[in-house]
């Protein structure tokens, strides 16, 4: 299957060199993973993606946040990051540390719940 670009890559690619953090959302197979999966290609950095659809890694992330993100070490991709906002104080941790721009990429599909986490522990670090 060939992949379709879409036309919020060049602001995605913008916002990656500002913030720590992106976080797309939006309905269950539209495409953020995917697009996500293109545009980690084409940076020329490695990217680890990890999935919290599988029950295994949700059940990390949820209770052992910590040991969660030393085994998924940025640059990562979290996939549907709304199963375990347990995660958000601690990507708040490693960004108040490094500062680095583009180290978590995160995509979710429950918007209102996830909305609310991430305004807790990742205000000024996030792009929506």
């Amino acid at each position: 299957m060939k992949y379709i670009k879409r036309s919020m890559e060049g602001v995605f690619l913008s916002l990656n060199t500002q913030y720590p953090v992106i976080l797309i959302t939006g309905p269950s197979q539209v495409g953020k993973t995917t697009m996500l999966q293109e545009l980690s290609k084409q940076e020329g950095r490695s990217r680890n993606y990890v999935t919290l659809d599988d029950l295994n890694n949700r059940t990390l992330a949820k209770t052992d946040p910590a040991m969660f993100l030393q085994l998924h070490q940025p640059p990562v991709l979290i996939d549907d990051v709304q199963y375990a906002p347990e995660l958000f104080p601690y990507i708040k941790i490693h960004v108040d540390k490094t500062h680095k721009p583009g180290d978590f990429w995160l995509t979710g599909s429950q918007l209102f719940k996830l909305l609310d986490g991430v305004n807790e522990s990742l205000a000024g670090r996030v792009a929506l």
